[in-house]
């Protein structure tokens, strides 16, 4: 008999149990990432369980309760219509790419009775704070598979960008890319190598204070007034405390000063970007392109990733560089 218990911390749970069903649905569920989410004091988070009669886990969800979402995108009067006002997040919080996960083998009987399970727990978990819950930012194929057990039909919300690395080197993934996209990235990594600026790769423990500055100025330029220095210091000292040494950074340097920065993970064979920034006033040419996309995809390359995940927002800019584009969907329960 299958059976669905709700855990209060991940800590409980085994990191080598958890990672064999994450690991194919990525960084932002992975046991690691979601222990340091469990630092963040604006949620109260609990942990969907589904055994089998041997006790070994099929399947298992993150469940947060939120009281204050500092991200106006995953509040739902901000992406959801109307009518529709859960607080209760199922699955990954942050990251914008989420899924429910399921043990890999299962056939699609047994899947639909684990996910059927995941969404009952959900909802007990819910209802028992008074409110619903939704699974925001889920790739297309996980919308596929939980849309048939939610009465809402999924909503769509951004777009994601996923570009495959080719063969063994940079050179390969340049070459993948029509010959016009070739003679322009060529172009733009000439530019900026001739610019002389001192390219270092740190891990984000060692340089988040100057990583902040940076990305402070990006997020308010965005809109994102909350978003200051003070708020991105203690933003990427948590996650450098969390993460360690799988933080890692490659950022331009114009002698002392970071100039621009990629932070970025390497987890099952992909590289994830997770933030990006540049000083807007510094004059050396494709600032932005390099940190964005070749350093990390230098990097990817040298860890042995056969994909560099490039998140959302300007699709054609991606698309351009070689990037597949997927919807990113939510799903609300009533």
């Amino acid at each position: 008999m299958i059976t669905t218990t709700v855990a209060s911390s991940l800590r409980t749970v085994p990191a080598a149990e958890w990672e064999q069903l994450a690991r194919p649905a990525g960084l932002y569920l992975s046991h690691r990432w979601l222990a340091g989410e469990e630092e963040d004091p604006t949620a109260t988070c609990a942990y969907a369980l589904v055994r089998d009669p041997a006790g070994d886990l099929l399947a298992a969800a993150p469940l947060y309760l939120v009281r204050d979402e500092p991200n106006d995108s995953y509040r739902p009067a901000t992406v959801l219509p109307p009518h529709l006002r859960p607080r209760v997040i199922a699955g990954a919080r942050r990251g914008y790419h989420n899924a429910p996960l399921t043990a890999p083998g299962l056939d699609a009987v047994q899947r639909d009775t684990c996910l059927r399970h995941l969404r009952e727990a959900a909802r007990r978990f819910a209802a028992g704070h008074g409110t619903t819950h939704w699974w925001p930012y889920l790739t297309t194929p996980a919308a596929g598979l939980l849309a048939p057990h939610y009465p809402e039909d999924p909503v769509h919300l951004e777009d994601d960008a996923l570009i495959p690395l080719p063969g063994t080197g940079i050179d390969d993934y340049i070459a993948s890319l029509p010959s016009r996209r070739r003679v322009g990235i060529r172009r733009e990594r000439r530019a900026f190598a001739a610019a002389g600026l001192d390219v270092r790769h740190r891990t984000l423990a060692d340089c988040f204070a100057e990583a902040a500055v940076l990305l402070a100025g990006h997020q308010q330029d965005h809109g994102h007034d909350r978003d200051g220095i003070d708020a991105m210091t203690g933003l990427l000292k948590r996650q450098a405390a969390v993460m360690g040494s799988a933080a890692h950074v490659v950022a331009a340097y114009d002698r002392q000063r970071m100039t621009g920065f990629c932070l970025y993970y390497h987890y099952a064979a992909t590289t994830w970007i997770r933030a990006v920034a540049v000083d807007r006033q510094h004059p050396a040419p494709h600032l932005y392109f390099n940190p964005m996309y070749y350093l990390p995809a230098e990097a990817a390359y040298a860890h042995g990733a056969t994909r560099l995940h490039a998140g959302m927002t300007t699709a054609e800019t991606k698309r351009r560089r070689g990037a597949e584009i997927s919807g990113l969907y939510a799903l609300v329960d009533r």
